[in-house]
């Protein structure tokens, strides 16, 4: 039964799930974007650089909240949609922003020591000096977790549940395939989350991979005579306003010398907080030295 999809199921209806794509939107931006933000705005004082940030416990409550939204988006699916992968997920997901958490943190309080996010590990002026030389392996380890292996094991599983309850968001009613005005509200938010999370997490491949997948969905349901349903559609459509996002931010840092060395290759997508070490910092500190 766990796997099966009932064939009444083809049949149910859903509403829009303000409630759960609202707090969903809101946590993401608090606990997610905001973490970082908020590390570094609070004083030193109440958060000393060996003990956790605010940040931290902000991720912290990102990583027991964040599972139980997607649990609960899965319940309220008109299909049963196949639980053990679901749960498999979850399990990984919460695995992967545990080990993003510990990197992470130690990566954003390098910062206060003046380590740039648009440099390589090997390249900073703060690492490259270290004695002896393994200790920069070290740090060069640490950021493997953080980017890549915490990223990977964070942001798959949690594609892949979006992907999974989008397959149940078919209807053969024509009347339900259109969003009610609280879902247009809450799309900006949402498309720009999306994006922060892209860019940031560097995963356009995995992001554009199940944004193909969704659009292959849709056209093959499309010839069986089912369409989107209002939450479907919020999905959808966040997914296209988050791609012309992206291409928007290339485009704009498309000749910017300094992060094309950061990130060389076909796909150039800089990291938002790539960009503020770089830029927004710079202007800090000439605004503070007049």
């Amino acid at each position: 039964r766990h796997g099966a999809v009932k064939s009444e199921d083809t049949f149910k209806t859903s509403p829009f799930h303000f409630d759960l794509w609202f707090y969903f939107t809101l946590q993401n931006w608090v606990l997610d974007f905001g973490r970082p933000i908020a590390m570094i705005i609070l004083p030193l004082e109440w958060f000393p650089l060996n003990k956790p940030s605010a940040g931290d416990y902000f991720h912290m409550a990102y990583n027991v909240i964040t599972p139980f939204l997607l649990l609960k988006l899965i319940e309220r699916s008109p299909k049963t949609l196949p639980r053990s992968m679901v749960y498999v997920s979850i399990i990984v997901f919460v695995m992967g922003a545990s080990i993003h958490l510990v990197g992470d943190s130690v990566n954003h309080r390098l910062i206060f020591s003046g380590y740039q996010h648009h440099l390589s590990v090997r390249e900073n002026p703060i690492i490259k000096n270290l004695k002896p030389e393994t200790l920069i392996d070290s740090f060069e380890l640490l950021y493997y977790y953080d980017e890549y292996l915490g990223h990977s094991m964070w942001y798959i599983p949690f594609f892949l549940i979006l992907f999974i309850y989008f397959t149940g968001c078919f209807t053969p009613v024509e009347e339900e395939s259109r969003m009610p005005m609280a879902a247009l509200l809450l799309m900006g938010p949402s498309s720009l989350y999306y994006w922060y999370l892209v860019t940031e997490g560097q995963i356009f491949i995995l992001y554009i991979f199940t944004f193909f997948a969704m659009m292959a969905l849709v056209m093959h349901q499309k010839r069986k005579g089912l369409v989107l349903d209002s939450n479907g559609l919020f999905l959808f459509y966040s997914f296209i306003i988050t791609l012309l996002l992206i291409a928007v931010w290339v485009i704009w840092l498309w000749n910017d010398k300094i992060l094309r060395k950061k990130y060389p290759g076909v796909i150039y997508i800089p990291e938002p907080w790539a960009f503020y070490t770089l830029h927004m910092n710079n202007l800090h500190a000439a605004k503070e030295s007049l």
